[in-house]
């Protein structure tokens, strides 16, 4: 993120779609007021890098919309893709001078940024801010722990399910809908990139997509549109514990 961000629009934070996720959710409206005077909205192309692993960061911020890919890339070129990073999630490291992976535009993205030693001033001035922070640190890592039992351990079909079970739940928090019942949400990953972060060839993602169909468990609409008719369903197919009771 060397680059200014370029000015899109003046969407007052109160206004703003991520306003009660965000870093911002818990800011009072004299704090709202200082990070409004702050803020500028950048937007990147699907396939667009946001930045790259061990630039120097100027700005931190939290996506608007779309998603961004969080990978790292390995001396003899293979790239893995370690996490994802949806709407209100953060992008940047207060008190880091570099970033630590390649952050790239996986659809079409908006970031409402900071200039990062600003933000680090208002940090230490605003308990507010610095709670929530640390609070989506905790998230992230919980996030992160999750991804290595499910990358690590779970089967093809666990994998699919657990993602899609994962994307459902982040776009009901951000509507503010209990994560039940029936739900429909756009898929934010081609069905190649869904392969490349599930460490899954195109073909195995394909075949468990049209499985999940034929059972009933999705339906599928276009390409991305999914519905899932029964939430309390598909998750029986992640092989998680959700009920909290004994395995057999």
């Amino acid at each position: 993120m060397n680059t200014a961000p370029r000015t899109l629009a003046n969407t007052d934070c109160g206004d703003c779609p991520i306003r009660y996720r965000a870093v911002c959710s818990r800011c009072e409206p004299d704090e709202l007021d200082i990070l409004d005077s702050m803020k500028s909205y950048k937007t990147y192309e699907a396939g667009q890098t946001i930045c790259w692993a061990g630039d120097h960061l100027q700005y931190v911020g939290s996506v608007v919309e779309g998603v961004a890919a969080l990978s790292q890339t390995m001396e003899d070129g293979r790239r893995q893709m370690v996490g994802l990073l949806l709407p209100s999630d953060f992008v940047g490291r207060p008190g880091r001078e570099t970033a630590p992976f390649d952050v790239i535009a996986a659809t079409d993205v908006t970031l409402c940024l900071f200039h990062k030693t600003p933000f680090e001033e208002l940090i230490n001035s605003t308990p507010t801010i610095a709670s929530r922070l640390l609070e989506m640190t905790l998230d992230e890592l919980d996030a992160a722990r999750e991804w290595m039992l499910l990358l690590g351990r779970k089967t093809a079909r666990e994998k699919i399910a657990s993602f899609l079970a994962i994307i459902a739940r982040r776009n009901a928090v951000l509507q503010r809908k209990p994560a039940a019942g029936r739900m429909e949400f756009i898929l934010p990953l081609s069905r190649d990139a869904m392969a490349d972060y599930l460490g899954l060839t195109l073909e195995t993602v394909s075949r468990q997509m049209s499985a999940l169909k034929r059972e009933g468990l999705i339906e599928l609409h276009g390409k991305r549109q999914i519905t899932i008719p029964d939430f309390a369903m598909l998750m029986n197919e992640t092989g998680d514990d959700t009920d909290g009771g004994m395995l057999s």
